[in-house]
């Protein structure tokens, strides 16, 4: 039997090269509008002063990549995407972090309890719902023993923000997205990493719906 699926045909990328060299600074403009990504990565700073190791899952082209690195400028970073334009904007020093295509779970086993920090912004919303729970628990995999998960995504609310984001993220990605409320977020989370994990959660400007949790598991490292 043929199963016949509406696509959704994303219009970003078409649109965006007709920025040319200035494609980067637009894309900061307009990302700017849903998240101040430098108020993200001062949380991110305040709640995990130092780390030697950082994976950076779902890195994109490279936005909270350049965040990272100067946050963290002696941190050995690795960015990974499962697309092969993974940090084709980033803009910071070259030498100070490592793209690769490839999964977390790849990531998880090739260098397994090795990470003390990762970073997933923005990304669980756009993996499909059942894979969802093998991507925290390959980031559980990777993380060092006491290591920490700095999770941030866009929570659902009634309000046309959340209207224009879904929009944004179907229409310029061609995702097929599915959010979750800030509870769900939490209950997705300490079933992947336990109870007592979550040590803080905060918003981040300029929207409440970005919201921040800062994950520790007294299981870190192990397999689960």
């Amino acid at each position: 039997m043929l199963k016949s699926k509406f696509v959704i045909m994303p219009i970003g990328p078409q649109v965006r090269r007709l920025f040319g060299p200035y494609e980067h600074q637009i894309a900061e403009l307009y990302r700017r509008f849903f998240i101040d990504l430098d108020n993200f990565a001062q949380l991110m700073h305040e709640w995990v002063p130092e780390a030697k190791t950082i994976l950076e899952v779902g890195c994109g082209e490279g936005a909270m990549t350049e965040r990272i690195v100067r946050a963290y400028p002696s941190a050995s970073v690795t960015a990974i995407d499962i697309t092969p334009k993974a940090g084709r904007l980033y803009r910071g020093n070259p030498a100070a972090v490592t793209f690769r295509q490839e999964t977390v779970e790849a990531a998880a086993s090739r260098e397994p309890a090795s990470f003390d920090l990762v970073v997933l912004c923005d990304v669980i919303h756009h993996v499909p719902v059942d894979l969802r729970p093998s991507v925290l628990s390959a980031i559980r995999r990777a993380l060092a023993t006491n290591g920490t998960l700095v999770f941030k995504d866009w929570a659902i609310s009634s309000t046309p923000v959340h209207w224009l984001c879904n929009f944004s993220d179907r229409y310029l990605t061609g995702d097929d997205v599915t959010y979750y409320t800030t509870s769900s977020l939490e209950k997705m989370l300490t079933d992947s990493f336990g109870p007592g994990a979550i040590r803080q959660i905060k918003t981040v400007p300029p929207w409440r719906n970005n919201v921040a949790f800062l994950v520790q598991s007294p299981q870190t490292g192990e397999n689960k």
